[in-house]
């Protein structure tokens, strides 16, 4: 026991000072790299397929949103838990576990007839991507030097951004030559080199945690807590009696306070209460929020209008989201590096600010259009959100002590989930209501990047006060 909390100890520092030795340090950022885009990926490829599965199991298009749905409703019910697991057991052990575990149910993708069938293979999926998730950001802050912490914030904040935004494209790609159920055997490819690559450059991080116990009621609540409120939400979109769905969510809501009232008496809390105590690190959790509601807003409905209004094919939009991720790939590297020297309060006040504008672009689109039209709009928004994202991820997860950043990454994964999660239930909402395929949705988008905006420039005082 002594010297698994002396090698922790070693583990640490190293992490404080030099991250991980070369070519170790290679090895652990090409596994975190898969495995970001493993799970992102497999999270967002079937934005593009919705109409295609609606079509095939003859469903309606509100209801095929529930194949998102479902997805990040595992992810966001199970990764707070899952981030205070992992220091228990090991990060390395945590994430590699989630990795087999999500190549495991891809493949019983092929067997989901129904739409039942694959919303519970989609919630095995979840399952494992939550366990990595979990415990991403934590070994990404052990892997790099703290003064490349930006760098290493920059390089998979931008992989969750060019994987949400390429998921569409390689969707579209693939539903021009396989059927649907071939998208989502699209990630077991990086699941199998990121454990690989992981076995050899992932560090064999010791429990920090072993003389506390594990929460399991908070565990419970959280669980509970957030299937009960977003199960709500969802049973009032896809047409539930009023009074049900006003039930389950305010059961939902009443947990929530139970589970604050529960996490401030403990040490090590599932919901990390002691880390939002942080005004500056609060601020930033809410621009998030904000702006992964606005970008997932965007990404689910934008196909909506483009093939049902503009009856373009899905590899045609597929084609044009590409703008978004090329763009970030030439942003992000130089919003990183920057990150580690600029205000972030400023950085993603114009970050918002450029977005904002590629979103009113967007909701105001011409009766025709071509490529051109989307891809310069999309490549816009690109550049907004990256200037936006990388400062903001820094700061949340630079902010929190060390031997706090699993419960942080877990913070920042759960607001990233939870906005999706909720834009997928606006997305429905607007689809039920007849505004899902016009200009609506973006300017729902829009104004959510206004508020990110605002909280990003509060933040400037916060962190002057620092």
């Amino acid at each position: 026991m002594f010297a698994r909390k002396i090698a922790a100890s070693a583990v640490a520092d190293r992490a404080m000072t030099g991250g991980l030795p070369l070519p170790q340090r290679y090895w652990a950022i090409a596994a975190i790299s898969l495995g970001t885009l493993l799970t992102i990926i497999d999270g967002a490829i079937a934005n593009v397929a919705l109409p295609v599965i609606a079509r095939d199991l003859r469903i309606d298009g509100s209801s095929s949103v529930l194949i998102v749905t479902v997805y990040n409703l595992v992810l966001v019910m199970a990764l707070l838990p899952f981030s205070t697991l992992g220091d228990r057991i090991g990060l390395k052990r945590l994430y590699q576990m989630g990795q087999v575990t999500f190549t495991v149910a891809t493949a019983l993708c092929f067997v989901a007839h129904s739409l039942p069938a694959l919303l519970a293979i989609r919630a095995l999926q979840a399952l494992g991507g939550a366990a990595a998730l979990s415990v991403m950001s934590a070994l990404i802050r052990i892997t790099y030097p703290s003064e490349q912490l930006g760098r290493g914030v920059g390089i998979n904040t931008i992989l969750v951004a060019v994987a949400n935004a390429l998921a569409p494209t390689a969707g579209g790609a693939i539903l021009e030559v396989a059927p649907w159920p071939w998208i989502f055997a699209a990630g077991v490819p990086f699941a199998l080199l990121s454990l690989a690559l992981g076995w050899i450059g992932l560090p064999d991080v010791p429990s920090s945690n072993l003389d506390h116990r594990y929460d399991t009621m908070g565990a419970a609540f959280c669980i509970l807590t957030f299937a009960l409120i977003f199960g709500g939400m969802e049973t009032a979109v896809h047409g539930g009696p009023i009074i049900v769905s006003a039930g389950i969510l305010c059961a939902g809501l009443g947990l929530a306070n139970l589970l604050i009232r529960h996490e401030l008496k403990e040490e090590r809390p599932i919901m990390p209460i002691d880390l939002l105590r942080d005004p500056l690190l609060a601020t930033s959790t809410a621009a998030a929020f904000a702006c992964f509601i606005a970008m997932m807003v965007l990404f689910l409905s934008l196909p909506f209008r483009l093939e049902n209004h503009y009856r373009l094919s899905a590899s045609a939009v597929g084609l044009m989201v590409a703008a978004w991720p090329m763009t970030t790939m030439i942003v992000g590297p130089v919003v990183g590096i920057a990150s580690d020297r600029l205000p972030a309060g400023a950085l993603g006040a114009a970050g918002m600010a450029v977005a904002t504008i590629a979103l009113l672009l967007l909701a105001d689109l011409p009766e025709h259009i071509c490529y051109v039209d989307i891809a310069w709009r999309m490549s816009l928004c690109g550049c907004g959100f990256s200037v936006f994202m990388v400062p903001n991820t820094r700061v949340i997860i630079g902010s929190a002590p060390l031997h706090r950043s699993a419960a942080a990454g877990g913070l920042l994964s759960t607001t990233r989930l939870a906005g999706q999660t909720l834009a997928a239930s606006i997305v429905a909402t607007l689809l039920a209501l007849g505004l899902g395929e016009g200009p609506a949705p973006v300017l729902v988008a829009c104004l959510l990047g206004v508020v990110a905006g605002i909280l990003s420039i509060a933040r400037i005082g916060h962190m002057r006060r620092r």
